[in-house]
């Protein structure tokens, strides 16, 4: 996948080891997230989430990327392909520098990534959402995302029409 079609508005790019403390000084701000979401992000812990893959996946499904404004991260997401079915793409993970927050930027980046993710024929886009977190949950909804069931988390996708 072209990395630079997921969004017109920000440049986009994998993320790696040397990103490891612009990441974590982005997710360290947003509590909120963690108060539902434990335990606290740590530097080991994203280098974990980088690495990790759902059941029978490939890291060539694998994009652990980050949306930049000139050279400051403004979003980072985990985005599996073809997963749990060829027509669906995951989002394990999205989140938004919180000092972009609450001003549409979240919103206009998962509308430019569905929008890329439908040209390339994915039907849907599913996630999970930590139960009791308003800010993801009403955040999910506000963006179309309906629920389609609930285990650990609440299950949540949009049909890309």
């Amino acid at each position: 996948m072209d990395l630079h079609l997921l969004s017109k508005s920000y440049t986009v790019r994998k993320l790696d080891e040397a990103d490891v403390d612009a990441i974590f000084e982005l997710m360290r701000k947003n509590e909120i997230f963690y108060k539902y979401h434990p335990p606290f992000v740590t530097k080991e812990s994203i280098l974990e989430d980088m690495k990790a893959l759902p059941p029978q996946k490939s890291y060539e499904d694998k994009y652990y990327i980050g949306f930049f404004e000139d050279k400051a991260l403004v979003a980072n997401m985990d985005l599996i392909l073809s997963y749990p079915t060829e027509q669906i793409a995951f989002i394990g993970f999205f989140m938004t520098d919180v000092q972009y927050q609450n001003k549409g930027i979240g919103s206009k980046i998962i509308r430019e990534v569905c929008a890329c993710l439908k040209s390339l024929g994915y039907t849907k886009v599913r996630l999970g959402v930590d139960k009791g977190n308003p800010q993801s949950y009403a955040f999910w909804l506000k963006n179309q995302f309906s629920v389609i069931g609930e285990n650990d988390y609440i299950l949540m996708e949009l049909q890309l029409l």
